[in-house]
């Protein structure tokens, strides 16, 4: 038998047709296994556990995207928090101002003025 590499979800499909499975074990009324892994009550327990531990996961699941949305909203609040103050700067102290190359804009009077081309001869 080949080395399992459980880092990895079962499809849907190979979980339904374990339930399948299990569901035609129970049906047989002289299945005793030798190992206790393979006995009724064990796979019993086994999924028990398995259907408890995926609801968890639902519900985490769910909190995580109420939580990721509410961060991408607070971002954006301060986001727009900041443009609105660097707005404010330069309202204040006007575009050529330190107080504008505080808040990451550049000066005005930095910036180069367009040269004329000159026409070629």
């Amino acid at each position: 038998m080949t080395t399992q590499n459980t880092n990895n979800r079962l499809s849907p499909s190979i979980l339904n047709a374990d339930q399948d499975i299990f569901e035609g074990l129970q049906t047989l009324t002289d299945y005793t296994p030798h190992r206790q892994e393979a006995s009724i009550r064990q796979i019993q327990q086994d999924q028990i556990e398995m259907v408890k531990l995926q609801k968890l996961e639902a519900q985490l699941k769910a909190q995580y995207r109420t939580v990721l949305d509410a961060t991408r909203k607070a971002e954006w609040v301060f986001h727009n928090g900041i443009l609105e103050a660097k707005n404010a700067v330069i309202a204040q102290f006007g575009a050529d101002s330190s107080e504008a190359q505080t808040v990451g804009r550049k000066k005005k009077s930095a910036y180069k003025r367009p040269l004329r081309q000159k026409k070629a001869a």
